[in-house]
């Protein structure tokens, strides 16, 4: 097994590494001067088992397609140097929330993006919270391997909910399924009963209204999930709406924190009490004062470390997801 980091992911591959207890395999990214590039393994890897951890946002080191395509040449590398078996280890998977259309013509570009990576020869892709998990299993041919964080977020949650009633609410009705599933796994961590409840949205050019909460939140904790933090406007809508409804305190979570445009100003003026991401996208739009205080960062990098185990044949991904702590 080679457990390889690209350099824009650098950070979080060590991290799965440690947790691994093993070291990053040796590689080499060369920039060219007319804008290309070139990366290939500096060890033998034909016939291993080979994973490759590069999260698809853009950022400071480059954009989410010239990360894209940093990935993609360094997974066919692979495959021509004679690795048995290639798994795309995605932490963030761009280009999730496009998975159908929804005016004429549109494109669906989550189909497009999978058949990129089978042209790529990828075996295997592994990511977290893929926004719609239908659409992603449904887009590739190739075997796919869906995490998800309510484990994680559960366990977060045991230090802030306090003693009020904890009611778990999606921001909007698409995101039920994802309550739930927290909801249920929150109740098991808690030993408590936890209450349910969504929002109403509605969406036309571009704007988000909807402030109707179906669900009991009435002096209760409540804990709102989302897949990603965009703008962060749908969970202050949501925030907003359930302190008007007599929610105690509101708490957010949510996979991914992309932390676009005003971001920060819209987090540190919601009315949420404290806001909790994973590190698949590093928090570098986020302002400085936020983080530690507004915003919490919790590590999935453990949780993908026992996902490479289980494809190792030490264990099973339904018990890591699905089983008993």
């Amino acid at each position: 097994m080679d457990i390889f980091a690209l350099n824009a992911t650098q950070e979080f591959g060590r991290k799965v590494a440690v947790a691994l207890g093993v070291e990053l395999a040796a590689h080499e990214e060369r920039e060219f001067e007319d804008g290309e590039h070139k990366a290939r393994p500096l060890a033998s890897v034909r016939g291993h088992n080979v994973y490759v951890i590069q999260s698809l946002h853009s950022g400071p080191e480059g954009s989410v397609n010239d990360r894209l395509c940093r990935l993609l040449f360094f997974i066919s590398a692979l495959k021509e140097n004679g690795a048995s078996r290639v798994t795309a280890v995605v932490p963030y998977l761009a280009y999730s929330r496009k998975d159908r259309q929804t005016k004429s013509r549109d494109p669906v570009t989550t189909r497009y993006i999978a058949r990129l990576f089978e042209a790529a020869g990828v075996d295997l892709i592994m990511t977290l919270e893929a926004h719609n998990i239908v659409a992603y299993q449904n887009a590739f041919r190739c075997q796919t391997i869906h995490l998800d964080p309510r484990r994680l977020f559960a366990r977060g949650a045991v230090r802030l909910v306090g003693d009020a009633p904890v009611v778990v609410v999606s921001p909007d009705p698409g995101g039920v399924k994802r309550a739930q599933l927290f909801r249920e796994t929150l109740e098991v961590t808690l030993e408590q009963p936890v209450g349910s409840a969504f929002l109403e949205k509605r969406r036309s050019a571009g704007a988000v209204t909807g402030e109707l909460v179906a669900g009991e939140v009435e002096g209760a904790t409540v804990l709102v999930i989302d897949d990603l933090i965009s703008t962060g406007g749908t969970l202050a809508r949501a925030a907003k709406a359930c302190r008007e409804y007599g929610a105690e305190k509101v708490i957010a979570f949510a996979a991914h924190g992309l932390f676009v445009g005003d971001a920060s100003d819209v987090i540190r003026q919601s009315g949420l009490a404290q806001t909790l991401i994973t590190d698949t996208v590093p928090p570098f739009r986020l302002a400085p004062d936020l983080i530690g205080q507004k915003v919490r960062i919790l590590s999935a990098a453990t949780l993908f470390a026992d996902a490479i185990r289980c494809c190792e044949g030490e264990g099973s991904i339904t018990e890591l997801l699905e089983g008993p702590e």
